[in-house]
């Protein structure tokens, strides 16, 4: 599983990088964004965060690494809670105070703005369970928060296929935006209630992962 979520999302991850370049002085390979030219701090926040949060969270979703390596494991989750909260929070601003994006409309925008309050939500709630020793609940929210932020993965299925079959326009792009998230959580739930995320508590003092 580590594996396949990693590939899930190489190429946004690539995406976001070749933009680092350009911000950062580098030649532009990518169709200019001069929203993001202009007010870049935000989406170097949130690409210099989504990167490490998708590969190091992928991991740890293996049983093999929680059983062999636990201490490894909630050291990971200490700094996921924070590099999560990082993507989540810079794609919140950047949904507000940035110029909307071209060819997507108003239920883009609330897309956005649902999915990524739910990450963060999803993150707390994570926190929050494990603190209470709460490993079932934990599992299932930090799973959620997961699935939402690897939607840019997904997305670039969703609208290939969206453009494919029903041509470009603002609806479409608005719909198959929705759609990569809405897959992922779908999937999400299904991990979650197939794989037995009942709640568990564990004895002894309640540490966060």
């Amino acid at each position: 599983m580590p594996f396949a979520l990693v590939a899930l999302v190489l190429f946004p991850a690539a995406a976001g990088s070749l933009r680092l370049i350009e911000l950062a002085g580098g030649p532009s390979l990518i169709p200019e964004n001069t929203r993001m030219t202009a007010s870049p701090v935000p989406v170097v926040v949130h690409v210099v965060s989504a990167i490490p949060y998708a590969v190091l969270g992928a991991f740890q979703f293996s049983h093999r690494f929680r059983r062999r390596w636990p201490a490894s494991h909630r050291a990971a989750g200490r700094v996921l809670v924070v590099l999560g909260l990082a993507v989540a929070f810079s794609a919140l601003w950047m949904t507000q105070f940035y110029p909307r994006q071209p060819g997507t409309g108003e239920l883009a925008y609330i897309f956005r703005l649902a999915f990524g309050s739910g990450m963060a939500a999803s993150i707390i709630l994570g926190f929050a369970a494990i603190r209470r020793a709460d490993v079932g609940l934990h599992r299932a929210w930090m799973t959620r928060a997961y699935a939402l932020a690897l939607g840019a993965g997904t997305q670039v299925f969703t609208q290939g296929i969206g453009n494919a079959v029903f041509g470009v326009s603002e609806l479409t792009t608005d719909l198959m935006l929705g759609a990569g998230w809405a897959l992922n959580l779908i999937a999400a739930e299904l991990i979650i209630r197939g794989g037995g995320n009942r709640t568990v508590r564990t004895p002894g003092k309640a540490r966060p992962s």
